[in-house]
């Protein structure tokens, strides 16, 4: 086909093109429509039932709370003793306390516009509370002995819904909760009844094509329909909602013929309550647009494919002759030799040839760019604004948003210097891009686990701040993809001045203290009253207790004691950051102060642990303190406890199992846990043995065995790293270096 003539391949490729493949789409795409059409409108109907379901299970839940919140009060309390009509009215006083119950569940009522009506009925008593008839004999009132019947579905403490007819004809559901010994002394029943035309409106928020709705308790029984007619009966008897049950599918649909018309069936059963909703829908309505575009896309079809085949052949010949002028020119003016084929062989590979040589050049002007801009972006933070960054942002407001990797130090130990400044790379890559056009976005990394971004865009509106809060979730949610690893992003105030940027990155870096208090993996916003009138909070009730524990070497005592503090700090809201570290730096302090007046040395203790300070302020979040201060404690009990015998035991064991497994990977918790020690206690025995910490030893270990390897045998580097344990050379080659100061491949040459 190469050497055929442009004009005939021109011919027959856009006839090809054209005819077939438009003739062949047609009948599928018209299909494809109507079948996705069904289903679209299938998943429609069900996610309509769906919201309109959790809109009903949000009221019943809304009307059941406030219930259950009104047997928490002492309002019935008032009337406990009064167990006759004659004895309420005796004095004013009980006139008033029932009054006040009449109030409380008129209070309820007003609270939902769709309850009809309510009352309370004090058991054995001769009369009950209602809203609609007051305080009245119970001979004057409705008849409660259905309630016994719906209370045998009750389950725990929490009411019942139950479905019913009152005397006056109107269809209700009833919520029944009976007081329980938990949180009053009073025995009796509220009744709160929700209207069933109120309940059913909740599956008519759109009306296209809808012809029924309904809602069936579990047992069959019809709680709710657009026909009142059906309300109470039993469901089974109609055949298609025989065929639901039977299902037990937790939702479906089905298509049935009904009348001649074809009629979709979509139900949804709620988790809550059992019960099954149903939403009945007209599909001819649905498909009539869908046919029309079908019928209107055949006849467009057969009108492109004879308009086509005239154009083919007129563009061709049209379409040939600048191009035969083309290749001419590039033929004359560049060095490409191709020969033998024909016009659109040739420019493409001359095309290729040049996109190959721009591609080059626009990715090193790329790499210049980037460079600058990252300086330049260094030097604003910094407060240092220069000429170049202006034309950068050209916007008028900025707001400064730093993304923090959460727990740095984990971070820095499961990855190695090349795969993290990797993670660097494709973090800048992506998320600069997820930010919407008419945003301005730079981001740099700042060092220790944190990227700072400088937003520039117009005039602030709330459009723009949600549609920034989206990107935020964007980010972060990309960068625990990329980094595989969770992040805290803290968003600072917005400033009109690009002078303000630096200040602004300096209230970001502050929001991001706030996930010590708020947790990991949030997106938090400078909020300048945040230090206002913050008041400082330290237990020292606790620190006393914590001391006596010690002596007492009672560590579930201190841990229990530590789940208190940390709930007091919870709960307090005006607590800040630079107070939590108060809190545990000075209950620290305290301990080793006390462990030190018995004669105890710490040093022994926490040996290879690390300043102990500086690891209570690299921690993010409350849990990893309380997991951290477990271990301190853990330790301190230990050392105060162990017989020397012991420890030695606990040593030949750490020992033996490294000599054993130093040439695999090592889970070093999974080590501890199966030697029944703690894993700082393991670091401290092996720190005391050694004069080196856990992971150097493991280390030495290694490449002491590498030195043998190198010099015995004939193995390749590679292969020797994977011999001792390394997962790659290059980990290989940086701890050998680290250990003997050369490169695995100088040593085995120097001792050859």
């Amino acid at each position: 086909m190469k050497r055929v003539p442009m004009t005939l391949q021109l011919s027959v490729i856009l006839f090809c093109i054209m005819a077939v493949p438009i003739a062949i789409l047609t009948w599928y795409s018209s299909e494809q429509i109507l079948e996705n059409s069904e289903q679209t409108i299938v998943k429609t109907a069900l996610a309509e039932l769906n919201t309109n379901q959790m809109l009903m299970e949000r009221s019943m839940n809304y009307l059941s709370n406030h219930t259950v919140a009104l047997t928490s009060t002492n309002t019935f309390d008032r009337i406990q003793q009064l167990l006759s009509f004659a004895e309420l009215n005796s004095n004013l006083t009980h006139v008033m306390n029932a009054r006040i119950v009449q109030r409380e569940l008129m209070q309820l009522k007003r609270q939902d516009n769709s309850v009809y009506s309510a009352f309370f009925y004090l058991n054995d008593a001769d009369y009950v509370i209602s809203t609609d008839k007051g305080v009245t004999k119970l001979d004057n009132y409705e008849s409660i002995d259905w309630m016994e019947g719906a209370l045998e579905e009750r389950r725990g403490i929490r009411g019942v819904w139950y479905a019913r007819k009152l005397d006056s004809g109107v269809h209700v559901l009833s919520y029944i909760l009976p007081l329980n010994k938990l949180s009053t002394n009073t025995n009796g029943t509220i009744v709160v009844n929700l209207l069933e035309s109120e309940f059913e409106s909740y599956f008519h928020t759109s009306d296209i094509g809808k012809q029924e709705a309904m809602v069936i308790h579990s047992n069959g029984t019809i709680l709710s329909h657009s026909d009142k007619r059906f309300l109470l009966e039993e469901g089974m008897k109609q055949p298609i909602l025989k065929e639901i049950f039977e299902s037990n599918a937790n939702e479906g649909y089905v298509l049935k013929e009904v009348d001649g018309e074809r009629t979709l069936y979509t139900w949804t059963q709620s988790k809550k309550t059992g019960w099954v909703n149903v939403g009945v829908y007209a599909m001819e309505e649905f498909m009539e647009t869908a046919q029309m575009l079908q019928r209107n896309i055949v006849v467009l079809t057969m009108f492109i494919v004879l308009a086509g085949i005239i154009l083919t052949i007129i563009l061709a010949i049209w379409l040939s002759k600048p191009a035969r002028k083309l290749v001419q020119h590039l033929s004359s003016k560049t060095n490409l030799k191709i020969k033998g084929k024909n016009e659109l062989a040739f420019l493409d590979q001359a095309f290729q040839a040049m996109q190959e040589k721009e591609e080059s050049l626009h990715y090193m002007l790329r790499i210049h760019e980037r460079d600058s801009h990252s300086l330049a972006i260094h030097h604003l933070l910094r407060g240092e604004s220069s000429l170049h960054v202006k034309h950068i942002f050209s916007k008028a407001c900025f707001l400064v948003a730093v993304v923090s990797i959460d727990q740095y130090t984990n971070y820095v130990s499961k990855y190695n210097t090349e795969t993290r400044d990797y993670h660097r790379f494709i973090f800048h890559l992506h998320c600069e891009d997820l930010f919407p056009e008419n945003v301005i976005a730079r981001c740099v990394y700042q060092g220790d686990g944190c990227f700072a971004i400088i937003i520039n865009y117009e005039h602030r509106e709330e459009k723009s701040d949600s549609d920034l809060h989206k990107t935020f979730k964007k980010i972060r949610n990309k960068a625990e993809e990329l980094l595989k690893h969770s992040v805290t992003i803290g968003v600072s105030s917005p400033a009109v001045k690009m002078e303000m940027v630096s200040s602004r990155f300096a209230e970001a870096m502050e929001v991001i203290k706030y996930r010590m208090i708020k947790g990991s993996g949030g997106i938090t916003y400078w909020d300048k009253k945040a230090d206002h009138e913050q008041k400082y909070i330290y237990p020292s009730n606790s620190e006393r207790r914590i001391l006596n524990f010690i002596n007492n070497g009672d560590l579930a005592s201190i841990v229990k004691e530590l789940k208190v503090i940390s709930e007091e700090i919870r709960s307090a809201a005006y607590v800040s950051y630079d107070n939590i570290l108060f809190i545990y730096y000075h209950l620290v302090g305290s301990c080793i102060k006390h462990v030190r007046e018995s004669n105890v040395s710490i040093a022994k203790i926490y040996t290879g642990n690390g300043n102990i300070y500086t690891v209570l302020s690299s921690i993010d979040t409350l849990e990893e303190l309380e997991n951290y201060l477990f271990t301190f404690f853990e330790d301190m009990i230990q050392h105060l406890k162990k017989p020397t015998d012991r420890t030695n035991d606990y040593r030949e064991r750490i020992l033996n199992y490294l000599d054993e497994h130093y040439c695999k990977e090592i889970n070093f918790q999974e080590m501890a846990a199966e030697i029944g020690i703690s894993y700082s206690y393991m670091r401290r025995i092996v720190y005391e043995e050694t004069g080196q910490s856990l992971i150097d030893h493991l280390n030495k270990r290694r490449i002491e065995r590498a030195k043998q390897m190198l010099v015995e045998t004939n193995l390749t580097i590679g292969e020797i790293a994977f011999e001792i344990g390394y997962k790659n050379a290059q980990s290989f080659n940086r701890f050998f270096r680290k250990f003997e100061g050369m490169t695995p491949s100088h040593y085995k040459q120097m001792r050859l």
